[in-house]
């Protein structure tokens, strides 16, 4: 089976992650997408302590695929650093990494 990950990304809202969700998907970069809302997220930022609400996106992909999906992520993100995060996949059920295979392209 080929090397799967799951992609982490944050959205400003729930519209910007579907929004992502469904340009990365629709692109087959990407075989599913689950959201998650309201997330609270503490960081600085330009040396600020900042506290915000944001959406998270999880992806499902082939690691062959990140350098592409990063692209198409920040071609639309509204952040000028967009949290885009990869974590390898250490098993997968055969039938689902094959279908995560089979929805995405190299």
């Amino acid at each position: 089976m080929e090397k799967l990950c799951l992609v982490y990304v944050t959205a400003s809202s729930r519209e910007e992650a579907e929004k992502i969700a469904k340009h990365v998907t629709s692109k087959k970069l990407a075989a599913c997408a689950n959201i998650y809302n309201n997330i609270t997220s503490l960081y600085r930022w330009e040396g600020k302590e900042e506290t915000s609400q944001e959406s998270t996106v999880i992806l499902k992909t082939r690691e062959v695929l990140l350098n592409e999906l990063n692209e198409a992520i920040r071609d639309i993100h509204s952040y000028s650093c967009p949290c885009v995060i990869a974590i390898p996949v250490i098993y997968a059920d055969k039938e689902y990494g094959e279908w995560i295979t089979k929805e995405t392209h190299a």
